[in-house]
């Protein structure tokens, strides 16, 4: 004889086949194919990566190298691409479609040609990868156009110098007695003007090379903090440490800093990727509530668990090593190579 436990349970499990049964039915007839291939009115999921972003729309660059605009209404979801069918998905907002993020598409293309985004997925993994990468360019493109604006002007110095030869060439043709000294005068501002061109080509050459140095760091500064077992609370000794290193690095130019956690093997594997996790944050907190180190520095921190160690996790001071964060000042190989230098005299 079956008890109410039992025919809770069956009526649980009925209700969860039948959701998860239920999920795809809604694109059961879309379509797999580009959005240019599909009819109009007709549904599709497209895969790829987002290579720009812009206000109500992205471009999605799909695995064969199409580029696929996808414009953003009220109605789109944006939502975790989860594995549990059992767990509801976390729901994000639009500006979590970041640079760099894998996602799945899925919508409509109209009579207009646009593609309209109806459901947006992509993985927690995923977006924390794509929020690493647009921390790690975003403090040195404000560097970036500075320099632009110097090259706009030696353009117009250009310019204005080769109007000044025009002009003194037709003072030298028609003063017949100042020929000769209009001549030395026209000849340099010629030299001028090549002058001028030899830098804006210098100029051109550095930008180029810092363009191409954008995701490319150095390591300034490095340190490690060690814990107890079980603990995610900073030492005094570490606390010193990280002082140390965040006014060293107050007087850098265009820095990041990496802060990655990790844990012995001391427990469960779980557990152990969350406290990994709890002292990686607990470092960023320490840096931005003592020091004022601007968020936009930081890196999103991540806790690896027990994966990585550096030490045996059978011996004793092995699992003490383990227990660890590692903090990495980061200086962008662009303002290095460009010959700037990468102090200043005050902090931000």
């Amino acid at each position: 004889m079956k008890t109410v436990s039992d025919c809770r349970f069956l009526w649980a499990l009925t209700c969860a086949l039948a959701i998860a049964l239920a999920v795809p039915v809604f694109y059961a007839g879309a379509a797999t194919t580009s959005p240019a291939q599909v009819a109009t009115g007709q549904k599709t999921e497209v895969t790829g990566v987002i290579v720009k972003r812009e206000a109500d729309t992205f471009t999605l660059r799909e695995k064969a190298g199409q580029d696929v605009v996808v414009t953003l209404t009220s109605e789109t979801k944006v939502k975790e691409k989860k594995k549990n069918p059992f767990r509801g998905a976390q729901n994000y907002a639009t500006t979590n479609l970041l640079r760099g993020l894998n996602v799945a598409v899925k919508g409509r293309k109209e009579a207009s040609g646009t593609f309209f985004a109806e459901e947006i997925r992509f993985t927690e993994l995923d977006l924390r990868m794509a929020s690493s990468l647009d921390s790690r360019v975003s403090p040195v493109e404000g560097d970036l156009k500075d320099t632009q604006g110097k090259l706009a002007q030696a353009e117009q110095n250009q310019q204005r110098l080769s109007g000044q030869v025009e002009e003194l060439t037709a003072i030298s043709n028609i003063a017949k007695g100042g020929a000769k000294a209009a001549q030395e005068t026209a000849d340099a501002a010629l030299a001028g003007v090549n002058t001028a061109k030899e830098q804006i080509v210098s100029t051109d050459k550095r930008i180029n090379t810092r363009i191409s140095s954008l995701d490319d760091f150095d390591v300034k500064n490095s340190m490690t903090v060690t814990f107890k077992v079980g603990s995610a609370a900073l030492s005094k000794e570490a606390k010193e440490e990280l002082d140390k290193l965040a006014e060293e690095a107050k007087t850098d130019k265009g820095y990041v800093i990496e802060i990655t956690g990790y844990a012995s093997a001391d427990g469960p594997e779980d557990y152990n990727r969350r406290l990994s996790q709890m002292r990686a944050d607990a470092v960023v907190r320490y840096l931005a509530e003592n020091h004022n180190v601007p968020l936009r520095r930081i890196v999103t921190p991540f806790g690896y668990g027990e994966k990585m160690p550096v030490a045996d996790n059978k011996t004793r001071d092995g699992r003490e090593q383990n227990r660890r964060v590692e903090v990495k000042v980061l200086v962008n190989k662009g303002l290095l190579e460009s010959g700037q230098p990468t102090s200043t005299t005050g902090t931000e």
